[in-house]
């Protein structure tokens, strides 16, 4: 089957330029320092209200203006990649979900059904900075409550970007289940649009045939002390096997790439083809080339590729699982999804050639944003992060940022800030274990992340996009003994909402708190979410309380879920820094002990324990031996 998405945006006739054969890197650069140039002007004069801030207030009754989705969440059967048909999470009876489509500066209303049957749902809108509208932002127990089975909730929101976003399900890992689609904001000044002819919308993911609450138990589980995360049964294009891509020699096609993958990194490579970035995550780049780009779970690439003139085979591309990120691979199992750009459909879909390990892809720290915003000045605020991995006293194994794991509040932090007065500036109302930092406004904020786990961990900041101003390779320890001083950061960083940090690495991420709301920082690998890998935000909280109004329906969510939406994290109105009552993680081990250690200890008790009941049973059958009555089977001792 042919097909990108439901709805292809950024389609246009064919531009003027001439892109073709000898004469196109000449025009791509001239077009590029022309068009980068004059969009970026018309898109400081379009988008400056909304830079600033002026957001229209989006509580209001819908207008016929905005962009107005109706959707019915409920289960339906599909079979994604042809191995295993399954129930997965559909919108109105169907499944992929539809593309969430808008312009710049347009309302987004979202209206949500929850026809689940025994589980709440809601929807974060991965990338959009939603300013001024943190209450739309979808995470639970964050921003909102749950939506529980029955009942309905709306979001409503005013986009303020240009790109390629997506939508997910921020509850109990649900996501992988298929509450996830993409989202596009079409750009009326996109900088590059003289540069392609057509524009094709490609999700790739992993994809597991179990659903999640089963794997959830078993990850978070003693059975799992090491915490090996369940491995997918398959990657997917565009959520079918098999995709194929129509294109035309001679015509270049923009490709926007979402990774919905909850676990999974892909590389990927168009055979024989080259790839010039132009946006990451939201944010236009210079033009890059690339022969293979990486992108972990949660990011999105836009770049341009070239039919070669007189092309007549059919062109395979790949996504192709980053086998790193797993404990063991399965048995005769595909870590690669193969899709094809059909230049003649008379032709066969030729196998992709195998490339030789290790990848080498494209560096994105090398990428410069289109706009050239140099680096942040020195920051305010410093937070140091180490990323840990251990267990607890029930046995499984938890992720820490600085020996704190995540664990939801009894309020949603969000109310928390609506309800405590004065009191919300301070951190401690929010809880120990949601890792609150509460930021002034339009501070500049300086994250330090040292990973003290030898996995790949992809970090997402919601609300914002940051400056990754340092990433160190693997194995170079933390920032504090790299010796690295911000002489060695890049004068024009590159910008995301979620990068990549490298295995027993560092990372120095810089933004501004420009964004009034509470953001969360987590590992974008749904596993660690669950784990605890989080922390929360609370951007200039005075200023939410004076701007925002928490509507009805949300109000109604908490209601019906009996969760309380005053007070602080632990519910508390009277004494806000009185945390009796949080939730809390389990208990720490005892000093020392370590899960192999009580493994071992435990089997050494049973073993003595089975070595004396073998001697006195041993015992008692010799004295039974000296009686020549039988001994009845029912009668027999008790274990």
């Amino acid at each position: 089957m042919s097909e990108t998405r439901t709805a292809t945006a950024w389609s246009r006739s064919p531009p003027q330029a001439n892109l073709r054969a000898a004469g196109r890197q000449y025009t791509v650069r001239k077009l590029t320092t022309l068009a980068s140039t004059l969009g970026f002007l018309s898109n400081a004069v379009l988008y400056l209200p909304l830079v600033l801030g002026f957001v229209p207030f989006t509580n209001a009754a819908v207008a016929e203006s905005d962009r107005v989705y109706d959707f019915t969440v409920s289960w339906v059967r599909a079979n994604p990649d042809g191995m295993a048909e399954r129930d997965v999470i559909g919108i109105n009876g169907r499944w992929p979900l539809p593309t969430i489509q808008a312009e710049v500066g347009e309302r987004v209303v979202v209206k949500v059904l929850n026809n689940l049957g025994d589980e709440h749902t809601s929807l974060h809108f991965h990338g959009l900075f939603l300013r001024n509208e943190t209450h739309m932002d979808g995470a639970t127990h964050v921003t909102q409550c749950g939506i529980p089975p029955g009942s309905s909730f709306t979001y409503n929101f005013t986009v303020t970007q240009p790109g390629i976003y997506w939508y997910h399900s921020h509850v109990h890992g649900q996501y992988p289940d298929g509450l996830r689609g993409p989202i596009v904001i079409q750009d009326p000044l996109d900088p590059y649009k003289l540069m392609y002819n057509e524009s094709k919308l490609i999700t790739v993911s992993d994809w597991y045939h179990d659903r999640m609450p089963g794997l959830i138990n078993w990850f978070m589980s003693k059975a799992n002390p090491t915490g090996a995360e369940p491995v997918p049964n398959s990657a997917i294009w565009n959520d079918r096997p098999n995709l194929t891509v129509d294109v035309v020699p001679g015509k270049t096609y923009r490709f926007d790439v979402v990774n919905m993958g909850a676990f999974a990194s892909q590389y990927i490579w168009f055979e024989g083809q080259n790839m010039t970035i132009i946006m990451i995550d939201g944010v236009y780049t210079q033009p890059a080339e690339a022969s293979m780009i990486y992108l972990t779970a949660a990011q999105r690439c836009s770049f341009l590729v070239t039919i070669k003139e007189g092309s007549s085979a059919n062109i395979p591309f790949v996504a192709s699982m980053d086998l790193d990120l797993f404990d063991q691979i399965p048995d005769d199992w595909n870590w690669n999804a193969t899709a094809w750009l059909v230049v003649d459909k008379t032709k066969p879909l030729p196998e992709p050639a195998i490339l030789n390990e290790p990848f080498d892809p494209f560096d994105d720290m090398n990428l410069k944003p289109q706009d050239n915003q140099e680096l942040l000045g020195e920051p305010s605020q410093t937070i140091t992060l180490d990323v840990i991995m251990d267990n607890l006293g029930d046995g499984a194994n938890y992720a820490f940022f600085n020996n704190v794991t995540y664990v939801s509040p009894k309020v949603p932090t969000l109310y928390s800030v609506m309800t405590t007065g004065d009191a919300a500036a301070n951190p401690a109302v929010y809880g120990t274990h949601t890792h609150p930092y509460v930021l002034k406004k339009d501070e500049i904020v300086e994250i330090i992340l040292n990973n003290l786990d030898p996995g790949k961990h992809p970090f997402h900041l919601h609300g914002h996009h940051f400056q990754t101003v340092w990433r160190s390779a693997d194995d170079a320890g933390t920032f504090q003994d790299s010796k690295v001083t911000s002489a060695d950061f890049a004068p024009i960083p590159m910008r995301r909402d979620t990068v990549l940090l490298y295995p027993n690495g560092n990372m120095v991420l810089r933004f501004k708190a420009d964004n009034p709301g509470v953001w969360l920082f987590h590992c974008h690998l749904e596993w660690h979410v669950q784990s605890g890998l989080v922390a929360t935000f609370v951007a200039d909280p005075l200023a939410v309380q004076r701007s925002l109004t928490i509507p009805p329906d949300h109000l109604a969510a908490c209601e019906k879920s009996g969760i309380p939406t005053k007070g602080n994290a632990a519910g508390n109105t009277q004494n806000l820094l009185d945390l009796s009552g949080e939730p809390k993680p389990p208990r720490r081990l005892p000093p020392g002990f370590t899960i192999p250690g009580l493994t071992a200890f435990f089997f050494s008790c049973l073993s003595g324990i089975l070595g004396i009941a073998t001697v006195a049973w041993y015992g008692f059958v010799e004295e039974i031996r000296h009686d020549s009555s039988p001994i009845p089977f029912d009668e027999g001792p008790e274990w």
